[in-house]
């Protein structure tokens, strides 16, 4: 059984999978370093030569691939859910979380995140970056709470806790 983390962009999907991985003794998979190690180039590149299809083909192809994987943690972009296909395959033989935040906390995140700028191409025609979370986790929000199995509020916890309360709702599976 594998673990895959959904949610909008800084609401701890890599950080915390990573800490779940190492608890579990799984592989952590982030499908975005997959996609930029395929094109040879960050996702804002991809995005800027060759467009939002050429990277959701890009994104569509790799989380096939990882989808028949076991005992691996998974994060994957934030808009990799839109795809209806993406969601079936991540949920072939894994538990999804959804992790959530506050759009202010994502904001701020954002703000402190010095990858932030360079790796995360714009969604939106917003100016206000805070107007377009809002939008974004507006028109996101069905497709992540119908490919999600649990959601958990990262906006107050630490990664160590969201980890925690990941793994302690994979050992009641058992």
């Amino acid at each position: 059984m594998n673990i895959v983390l959904i949610g909008y962009r800084c609401t701890g999907k890599t950080r915390t999978g990573k800490i779940i991985a190492k608890k579990l003794n799984f592989k952590f998979i982030d499908t975005d370093d997959l996609i930029e190690k395929e094109a040879k180039k960050n996702i804002s590149k991809i995005v800027a030569d060759d467009g939002w299809d050429k990277f959701r083909g890009l994104e569509k192809k790799v989380i096939q691939e990882v989808s028949n994987y076991n005992n691996i943690v998974i994060s994957v972009g934030g808009g990799a859910i839109e795809e209806n296909e993406n969601a079936e395959n991540l949920k072939k033989n894994s538990i999804v979380f959804w992790l959530i935040a506050e759009p202010e906390v994502i904001f701020e995140r954002m703000q402190k995140d010095p990858m932030s700028a360079t790796m995360r191409p714009n969604l939106t025609a917003q100016k206000d970056e805070l107007l377009e979370i809002k939008t974004m986790l507006k028109k996101r929000e069905a497709k992540y709470e119908s490919a999600s199995d649990y959601k958990i509020d990262t906006s107050t916890i630490s990664k160590q806790e969201v980890a925690e309360k990941v793994i302690n709702i994979m050992n009641k599976l058992k």
